[in-house]
């Protein structure tokens, strides 16, 4: 045991009548939500990265966190391992993920840095031995270091592509090592600042043929995990390519990929890219991509990525309406993609911060599912689709030439009349439930 959350006792379902701050009031694991437990509906995970590598900074100041494992020595990221499992353990929590750098220091070149991802994770394996909490999904950073700052497979250094194509193939062995359910693709340098030193359809056939090939290596080592990618319009790059789903099913369509690589969703990329959360996930799911999601909120003042806890449940129940629509996750879960304020400097407000978002979840699906489960807004949505039902209707999309229809407008004399969309009826049904 380790001395960072001393005193914080294990967080438990007590209720909405409890006083304790450290008590679920909403999420209670085993409560049976459509015929589902809820802990496998929502699949929560704890983001390393935010939660453990984060030290605090923004784009006007620097470190404020001042945690004991902050170094780059092996020791240090083993005591870092032995925090966050003490963190699942404290929110019992089903799931956590990663990105290699987050999880062990830097070597002094490829191979050591390799060694270093090897033993840390082995020593997850031993971590997970005597823990509940498994591995969600893994992922590599590809964006930090400066020797990415052109890009990883979009890179117009095929050195830096090769270096990109080692580090996935190693944390994709990491994942699958530690029985990870997915592994996930962020392609935060891949875009560019400007055209004036930039071949689209060169970059576009390098990120294609990266995407290929770690498809091909998760067959080759037999993972039977999702590879997903996750969609993101800007920042750090001013232009990126995965911009927004419709953006990532063209490019999987362009390089035959469609049907092997699906999406994780966040909140936050959904809204920097003129979205909302519930259009982003609606649509993944039309197109059969839907995978996963990252849970935070944007600060809409501020106009960029500021990865905060969600606190709205009219917001995430209509997430969670989609996803449930979808049915619901499979390999996927809700990862808590959030950072502290760096004003919350102590060990309990990292607590309190996953204790309140478990909390709006919970109450945003049991929202989202009586709404389903009522079935009033599906029946509004079927009703004015129905004339599609009717057999001539069915051969406008199936057969019927655009001369058929045209006569058949004249012979039957079809006069269409507009017919309300009744929002505001659905709008106050809608709040009837949330």
């Amino acid at each position: 045991m380790t001395a960072f959350f001393k005193g914080i006792p294990k967080v438990k379902f007590e209720g909405r009548e409890t006083s304790s701050d450290f008590a679920f009031r909403h999420y209670d694991p085993d409560e049976l939500i459509m015929g589902k437990r809820m802990e496998d509906h929502l699949r929560f995970a704890v983001a390393y990265w935010h939660s453990f590598a984060w030290e605090g900074g923004d784009p006007f100041g620097g470190r404020t966190f001042d945690r004991p494992w902050f170094g780059d020595t092996m020791d240090l990221a083993r005591q870092k391992a032995d925090v966050a499992f003490e963190m699942f353990d404290i929110l019992n929590v089903p799931f956590f993920c990663f990105h290699d750098a987050d999880i062990r220091p830097e070597g002094a070149n490829f191979a050591e840095s390799l060694r270093n991802l090897e033993e840390i994770t082995d020593y997850f394996a031993l971590k997970m031995e005597t823990h509940r909490t498994r591995l969600l999904w893994g992922t590599a950073n590809l964006f930090t270091h400066r020797r990415f700052m052109s890009g990883a497979a979009t890179n117009p250094d095929p050195d830096v592509f090769a270096y990109a194509a080692a580090t996935v193939k190693s944390c994709i062995d990491a994942t699958h090592k530690l029985g990870g359910q997915n592994y996930v693709l962020w392609g935060g340098r891949e875009g560019y600042e400007t055209l004036l030193n930039t071949d689209l359809a060169r970059e576009a056939e390098q990120a294609g043929r990266f995407l290929q090939m770690v498809v091909e290596y998760k067959h080759k080592i037999g993972f039977t995990g999702n590879i997903l990618i996750e969609p993101k319009p800007q920042e750090p790059s001013k232009h990126q390519y995965d911009y927004d789903v419709a953006t990532v099913y063209g490019f999987l369509k362009r390089f035959g990929l469609e049907g092997e690589v699906k999406v994780n969703i966040e909140q936050g990329h959904a809204i920097l890219a003129g979205h909302s959360f519930e259009h982003e996930l609606a649509l993944a799911a039309s197109l059969g991509l839907f995978g996963s999601i990252d849970m935070n909120r944007n600060d809409y003042q501020s106009g960029w990525d500021t990865d905060q806890f969600p606190d709205s449940v009219p917001e995430m129940a209509r997430a969670y309406y989609e996803v449930l629509r979808a049915g619901g996750f499979t390999t996927g879960g809700t990862n808590f993609d959030a950072k502290l304020r760096r004003q919350s400097l102590d060990p309990a407000d990292l607590i309190l911060a996953h204790v309140g978002a478990i909390d709006i979840c919970a109450r945003s699906l049991k929202a989202a599912a009586a709404l389903l489960e009522d079935g009033s807004l599906e029946a509004a949505r079927s009703a004015r689709y129905a004339g599609w039902d009717l057999p001539e209707n069915q051969l406008m999309l199936s057969g019927a030439t655009l001369g058929d229809i045209a006569a058949r407008v004249l012979s039957e004399g079809i006069d269409p009349q507009p017919v309300s969309g009744r929002q505001e009826r659905l709008e106050n049904l809608w709040n009837r439930f949330v």
